[in-house]
């Protein structure tokens, strides 16, 4: 072969790569274009959503966020749900407000009582609640305090709520993957099939992403120093995720005690065990995998592996600390 031919052969080459890259990505610029991205608060944190459509849904999706919070924030002191803390017997609750009760009836139930909405005075006592914090709680005052938790102690008839009156629901444990949900829906109703919607971190995704493949997301790592980063990442197939750990969240009382925002409804007690993060996968609402992962963080690394074991339908990536102190991962797919 002649070095004219040869250097004619490369130029070929080059250039019939060149085309097949620049016609690709052309493609992807379209795949790109047929998708919108929107960001911005709500719930106290950060969301981000991106759809496969041109139409900008920004105004629908701010109402129905308002709605939402009007209905189930216990930071709105008007909200239907603070409305029923406040022992409103005239309250007569919505759509979003029932689907949130028969969920957590549901998931109280499943779990043995380690999922329980019915601990917001215990939550607010130790400061992670919208309500007043007690300093240095006693063993009494938890004591006191579990006497007004317990979901079988609260019923919903003709859309009004019957509790102890002292007694607080609160839903924040899994308002955000309830809110991914209801937005979620929307877009179902409008036929958008290819969607991600993020809002603090608790995930829905459904179809594709603009790549025409699943949606790739990150699990954090536990970093107690304050600092993100992520060594883990997974793939949805039209899958909810939702992560909940203690290694952010937490307070030092006054006697140098590591004090976590995630409470035992069983004890009363905010006390951190082995497991450091539980993230939770399922073909399904995020409302779901929200609770799921909020019950684990209490039932402990031993109980929250007995109960996946039972419902094959949740996978799981759970961080936990061995006896060594050292991090390891337990994962079921």
């Amino acid at each position: 072969m002649s070095p004219k031919y040869y250097f004619s052969l490369i130029l070929m080459l080059v250039f019939s790569f060149a085309c097949k890259v620049e016609e690709k990505k052309g493609k992807e610029d379209v795949k790109q274009n047929e998708f919108t991205k929107l960001k911005g608060n709500v719930f106290g944190t950060t969301y981000s959503i991106i759809y496969k459509s041109k139409e900008n849904l920004q105004g629908p999706i701010d109402v129905i966020f308002e709605n939402f919070n009007n209905s189930l924030s216990t930071y709105i002191p008007n909200s239907l749900i603070s409305k029923v803390n406040q022992n409103d017997t005239t309250v007569v609750v919505d759509d979003y407000f029932v689907e949130a009760f028969d969920k957590a009836k549901r998931l109280y139930k499943e779990t043995d009582g380690y999922f329980d909405p019915t601990i917001g005075k215990l939550i607010d006592a130790y400061g992670f609640g919208s309500g007043k914090e007690k300093k240095n709680l006693t063993a009494e005052e938890v004591e006191e305090l579990m006497k007004i938790t317990g979901f079988d102690k609260i019923t919903l008839t003709n859309r009004k709520v019957i509790k102890p009156f002292e007694m607080e629901f609160n839903v924040n444990a899994y308002a955000k993957g309830l809110g991914l949900d209801v937005v979620g829906r929307f877009f179902e109703s409008k036929n958008i099939t290819d969607y991600l919607i993020e809002i603090g971190g608790e995930i829905r995704a459904r179809g594709k992403n603009p790549k025409d493949k699943l949606w790739k997301v990150a699990i954090d790592d536990p970093n107690t120093d304050g600092s993100r980063s992520q060594s883990r990442l997974v793939l949805l197939d039209n899958q909810s995720m939702a992560t909940s750990g203690n290694y952010r969240k937490f307070k030092m009382n006054e006697k140098g005690e590591k004090i976590v925002h995630t409470i035992n409804p069983k004890t009363g007690l905010a006390q951190e065990n082995n497991l450091l993060s539980a993230s939770v996968l399922k073909q399904g609402d995020c409302a779901d995998v929200d609770a799921y992962a909020t019950a684990f963080m209490a039932m402990g690394l031993e109980k929250t592996k007995l109960f996946i074991s039972e419902h094959p339908e949740l996978k799981v990536v759970l961080i936990f600390s061995n006896e060594n102190g050292e991090l390891e991962e337990f994962k079921n797919f």
